[in-house]
């Protein structure tokens, strides 16, 4: 079943970068752009009080809990970088070396310290993004 990118979401997202005070924004922002781009059926919210990307389409049944929507979620507790966190990011294959990590639950990390840097990786992210939606049990 589908979930519908509601107006709430999007409220609530909005306000969220309205107030957002974090040294790079401009990061942020490109990053933002970056993975919605990725794909027509991306969605934002705010989920573990952070804005997250998410899967609109239509999925076969899952268990909630196995996050099979959520794509990629920011985390933007550390001033120096940003880091986008894949909940279930090991199942992506990465060839660019984008994704890092070796964590027991399955994610992975892409970390972003500048603004050239996004630019830099920019096409690895965008791809990284594209390619879990492939993957998605549709």
């Amino acid at each position: 079943m589908a979930k519908a990118n509601s107006k709430n979401d999007e409220a609530l997202v909005a306000e969220y970068y309205k107030k957002l005070n974090h040294p790079l924004t401009d990061v942020v922002a490109a990053l933002r752009e970056i993975v919605l781009s990725a794909d027509p059926e991306i969605g934002e919210q705010i989920k573990w009080n952070s804005p997250s990307f998410y899967f609109t389409g239509t999925m076969k049944p899952f268990d909630p809990k196995e996050y099979k929507r959520d794509l990629v979620v920011f985390n933007l507790h550390k001033k120096e970088f940003v880091l986008l966190v894949f909940p279930t990011g090991a199942k992506v294959p990465d060839q660019s070396g984008l994704l890092e990590g070796k964590f027991t639950d399955g994610r992975k990390v892409a970390k972003f310290v500048n603004l050239e840097e996004v630019k830099r990786r920019s096409a690895d992210l965008k791809s990284v993004v594209k390619t879990w939606v492939q993957l998605i049990d549709k």
